[in-house]
C-alpha cells in the first residue's frame, strides 16, 4: 500500500470518528425532547436531510457502484441506523400535524432512494457511469444536508438566541466537512470534495453565529427564568389574599359576638 493510500485511509478512519460525533451530537437535544414530553421548536429537516445523505452515499459508496470506499458504507450505515432513531422520536414527541408531515418525507425519501438504486443497478452496466450518477445526488443532498440549519440560522438572527440551534451539531459538522474535503483531495473524488467543502463554509457560518448570540440568549433565558419567578411570586400573592379577607371576617364576627 503506498504512503498515500496509508494516508487517505487515515484521515478516512478519522472521518469516520468525527462524523459519528456528528450524527451523535443531537443526542442532548434529544434528551431534552424526552425530558420534556415536546419537540417544541425544534425542526425536524436537519434530520431527514441527514438521513436521506446517509442512505445516497451508502449506495454510492457500495463495490458494485465506487469500488474502494468502505469507509464511506461504514459511517454512512451507521448514520443512516442513528438518524432513524431521531425521526422516530421526532414523530413519538410531535404534534399530529408534524407527525404525519415527517412520516410522508421520511417514506418519499426511502421510496426514492430505492429507485435511484434500483435504476442505477439494472441500466447503467460500469463503475464509472454508476459513480458519475449516484455521485451528483450525492453532491445534492450532501450540500442540503449542511445546509439545513439555513432556516434555524434565520431564526437565530431575528431573535438574536442560539437557543434552538445546538452548538455540538454545529461543531461536528464543521470538523467532519474539513476532514472529508481532506479524504477526499488526496485522491481526488470531486463528489466528496463539493459538498464537504461547502459543508464546512455552512457549519463555519453557524459557529460565527453562535458566537455572535451567545451572550444574548444567555440575557433572555436569564430574564424568562426571573419572570416565570416574579409570575409565581404574584400567583402566591393572589391565592394569600382572599385567606386573609377570610380570616379578618371570621375575626370581626367573634368580636360582635362578644359584645352582645
Amino acid at each position: 500500500m503506498s504512503s498515500t493510500e496509508v494516508a487517505r485511509t487515515a484521515v478516512g478512519i478519522l472521518g469516520n470518528i468525527i462524523a459519528l460525533f456528528l450524527f451523535l451530537s443531537p443526542v442532548p437535544t434529544f434528551i431534552s425532547i424526552w425530558k420534556k414530553g415536546s419537540v417544541e421548536q425544534y425542526s425536524p429537516v436537519p434530520y431527514l436531510a441527514t438521513f436521506i445523505n446517509c442512505m445516497v452515499w451508502v449506495l454510492y459508496g457500495l463495490p458494485m457502484v465506487h469500488p474502494h470506499s468502505t469507509l464511506v458504507v461504514t459511517i454512512n450505515g451507521t448514520g443512516f441506523v442513528i438518524e432513524l432513531v431521531y425521526l422516530i422520536l421526532f414523530i413519538v414527541f410531535s404534534n399530529r400535524g408534524n407527525r404525519l408531515r415527517v412520516i410522508m418525507i421520511a417514506l418519499v425519501e426511502i421510496i426514492f432512494v430505492a429507485i435511484v438504486a434500483l435504476l442505477t443497478l439494472t441500466m447503467v452496466h460500469t463503475t464509472d457511469r454508476r459513480s458519475m450518477i449516484v455521485g451528483t445526488i450525492c453532491i445534492l443532498f450532501n450540500i442540503m444536508m449542511y445546509a439545513s440549519p439555513l432556516s434555524v440560522m434565520k431564526m437565530v438572527i431575528r431573535t438574536k438566541s442560539v437557543e434552538y440551534m445546538p452548538f455540538f451539531l454545529s461543531l461536528a459538522a464543521f470538523g467532519n466537512g474539513i476532514a472529508w474535503t481532506t479524504y477526499a483531495l488526496i485522491r481526488f473524488d470531486l463528489f466528496i470534495t463539493v459538498p464537504n467543502g461547502l459543508g464546512t463554509l455552512f457549519a463555519a457560518a453557524q459557529l460565527t453565529l453562535y458566537a455572535m448570540f451567545y451572550k444574548s440568549t444567555k440575557r433572555q433565558l436569564a430574564e424568562r427564568k426571573q419572570g416565570k419567578v416574579e409570575m409565581d411570586l404574584a400567583q402566591v400573592v393572589v391565592t394569600a389574599e382572599p385567606m386573609d379577607k377570610a380570616q379578618n371576617g371570621g375575626g370581626g364576627g367573634v368580636h360582635e359576638v362578644r359584645r352582645t
